[in-house]
């Protein structure tokens, strides 16, 4: 890193917080400062408290999210309810949720271009069919025949298998990603995409303003265009208060002419090959399709490219198979996911829960938290208590502390019901995977947290009947060698904790 560089960052970093911090601090000033003005806004602020609390309350939303606002309003009655309508009711935000429906309808159908196998799926799929029904009819992301799988973990052997494929790519190569750092793995990718660039491939990247705050200068798409790679921040950050700056774009995709795709947990920084060490050995895992599916993964970057420029483009310009059929031959079907935090569908959510729902021998889960509603708890303690062998595997070393402190306060509820969690012990677990009954699995970028769940626009893909299905098992029973078990006499703490990890809890749906 050049001192140049880091002085810009830094310049940039310190200029956010100011504002930010300058804000507060004029708001505190106007209340605590005495006089008639000050009484009246303590008055009317208490009063919009109130009745946002009782807006909150009658709310089709999540009982975590209603608790953990209506308690921060009674916490702070003048600041609370001002605070919720900071947050929920701007511009910004509204203007987003716009823009994001208007590009899903105007695409929709693009999604369907190679064929669907959803015929197929219904005669061979049997009790697991809804799951399909759902997300093809509902969330509108079409099952796949025609699809291979090739399931790659930890990291390194991602970047293995991807550099060969990005050598391979004749006419465009997308990418989007919540983190890119510069080191050994984007390096050696850039190198590759800038020989392409100069070839004529058509290069794009997409990654999350957030997610590299501290990892890449403001400039550094004009950079990359320079280089010939056109590249856009996803929701550039602002020192505004705004719920805008929660919805960020955690998805992980590489699509390399529409043919073969990528998605999972692994990020473009050096820790998730495992070159530097973080927190310890990094787990992680990762899917490359190979066939009709990798055209969903496509038109999930176009779409939130158009989002990201507000460029129309015509997307069947990018279909690969317009001149000669897909060839690609494959046991099982695919069936990739997106999610949005502005809609009212929770897709990657329902993905879950539904697959322990119709569970009937085994879900073996990897997440790097653990930070679920009651309605999660619910189909995991329950699927426990008839017969269903549910293990978690959660990391031992975290990255974050309270979040790590909020998860093992779910350890309790669920090894009481029968669920058996672990720790993994070499490291960090960054793995979001489910895989069910040798029928059904899912890898993908959504994390068992809050924020992923509700708040973060993710993608993944449902597996039925592939192969891959048996590496993944293999690959956590693999993993549980190096594991320790959550035991009930563990999970038990002293009173101070157990009050301190219940307001962890409670102030969970808004970290």
């Amino acid at each position: 890193m050049n001192r140049k560089w880091f002085r810009q960052l830094f310049r940039r970093r310190i200029l956010v917080i100011f504002l930010l911090v300058a804000q507060a601090a004029f708001l505190i000033h106007l209340l605590v400062r005495g006089g008639r003005l000050s009484q009246t806004l303590n008055a009317i602020l208490t009063i919009l408290s109130f009745l946002t609390a009782l807006h909150i309350v009658s709310k089709r939303d999540k009982a975590a999210y209603k608790t953990a606002w209506v308690f921060l309003i009674l916490l702070f009655p003048l600041f609370g309810g001002l605070l919720y309508l900071m947050f929920h009711f701007q511009g910004p935000t509204r203007s987003l949720a716009k823009r994001v429906r208007t590009v899903e309808a105007e695409n929709a159908a693009q999604f369907a271009l190679p064929g669907t196998g959803y015929d197929a799926a219904k005669e061979s799929v049997g009790e697991l069919f809804p799951q399909v029904r759902y997300l093809q009819n509902t969330a509108g992301f079409p099952v796949y025949d025609h699809t291979s799988v090739r399931y790659v973990s930890p990291g390194e052997r991602l970047l293995e298998a991807l550099l060969p494929a990005l050598e391979q790519a004749e006419h465009y190569i997308f990418l989007e990603f919540f983190i890119v750092q510069e080191g050994c793995m984007w390096d050696s990718i850039l190198s590759i995409l800038k020989e392409k660039a100069s070839q004529g491939v058509k290069v794009r990247l997409i990654y999350d303003d957030i997610g590299c705050f501290l990892l890449l200068p403001q400039n550094y798409p004009q950079q990359l265009r320079e280089l010939g790679i056109e590249c856009v921040r996803f929701n550039p950050f602002r020192p505004f208060l705004t719920a805008k700056q929660n919805n960020r774009d955690h998805r992980k995709i590489i699509s390399i002419d529409g043919k073969v795709a990528y998605t999972g947990g692994i990020n473009l920084a050096d820790e998730y090959i495992n070159a530097i060490e973080k927190h310890g050995h990094w787990k992680d895992a990762g899917i490359l399709v190979e066939g009709k599916a990798a055209w969903s993964f496509t038109i999930m970057f176009l779409e939130m490219w158009q989002i990201c420029t507000g460029q129309q483009e015509d997307l069947r310009i990018y279909y690969p198979w317009s001149e000669q059929p897909c060839t690609v031959s494959a046991e099982g079907f695919v069936q990739p996911y997106a999610d949005s935090p502005l809609d009212t569908e929770n897709v990657g959510e329902h993905v879950y829960l539904q697959i322990l729902n119709q569970a009937r021998d085994y879900v073996y889960i990897n997440t790097p938290y653990l930070i679920v509603d009651d309605s999660m708890v619910s189909a995991l303690t329950l699927a426990a208590k008839r017969g269903v062998d549910v293990r978690i595997i959660t990391p031992h070393r975290w990255d974050k502390w309270a979040i790590h402190m909020t998860t093992r306060s779910y350890y309790r509820d669920l090894v009481r019901a029968g669920v058996r969690v672990y720790e993994y012990e070499k490291g960090f677990m960054h793995a979001k995977t489910f895989v069910c009954d040798d029928r059904i699995a899912t890898v993908g970028t959504t994390n068992l947290d809050f924020r992923s769940l509700y708040l973060h626009f993710e993608c993944g893909a449902l597996l039925f009947g592939t192969p891959a299905i048996r590496d993944i098992k293999g690959d956590f029973l693999t993993t549980l060698q190096t594991c320790r078990p959550i035991l009930e006499e563990s999970c038990r703490s002293n009173f101070l904790v157990h009050l301190f990890q219940d307001l962890l809890r409670l102030f969970a749906p808004l970290m």
